[in-house]
């Protein structure tokens, strides 16, 4: 073997080996849970969710999902005919920073970078409480492309939800498609 060829595959082995040890200390995202145990594996699939709503705030960009049990439950009327959500029932919001598109022709925000996910989940014997839900809100660092968890997941930290206590506690209705 000639010296160029052994170089080569020892640059090619030390690359393979600092790859192979980022891969292994990756953080498994599942694995991520709130002080009460509302864990982030209860979430498991979220990305394939069906589209309940999109929202935008002065900091976020979201898009809203729901589970097959929650969607079910919507296509049902819930909450507009004043029927709770089942128990099992499960909404993510994926929140972004927004930024504006350089690439439109017209003026228009889209995704950046990700900011957090809140996580909500129905169970009425679990979380009395808070009107049956359960709450979990895993901050995003970029940096580590890993998650944290915000607070204790049995309270969203805000008496807003309170306002829509009507609506079995959810803000956003399904759109209409």
């Amino acid at each position: 073997m000639t010296k160029i060829a052994s170089l080569l595959m020892a640059i090619v082995a030390a690359g393979l080996a600092v790859l192979g040890g980022r891969a292994i200390s990756a953080q498994d995202k599942y694995t991520v849970q709130v002080p009460n145990g509302l864990a982030f594996s209860d979430f498991r699939g979220y990305e394939d969710w069906q589209v309940v709503s999109i929202a935008q705030t002065d900091e976020v960009l979201k898009v809203i999902v729901a589970n097959p049990a929650m969607i079910a439950a919507y296509k049902a009327g819930i909450p507009g005919n004043g029927g709770k959500f089942p128990d099992g029932s499960r909404i993510a919001k994926i929140q972004w920073t927004p930024k504006k598109s350089t690439e439109a022709p017209f003026s228009v925000n889209v995704p950046d970078t990700l900011k957090d996910l809140f996580f909500i989940e129905k169970d009425d014997a679990r979380f009395p409480a808070s009107g049956g839900w359960g709450y979990a809100l895993f901050n995003y660092s970029a940096a580590s492309d890993s998650f944290t968890p915000d607070g204790s997941g049995t309270d969203c930290g805000h008496v807003c939800h309170k306002a829509v206590a009507t609506k079995d506690y959810i803000f956003h209705p399904y759109q209409k498609r």
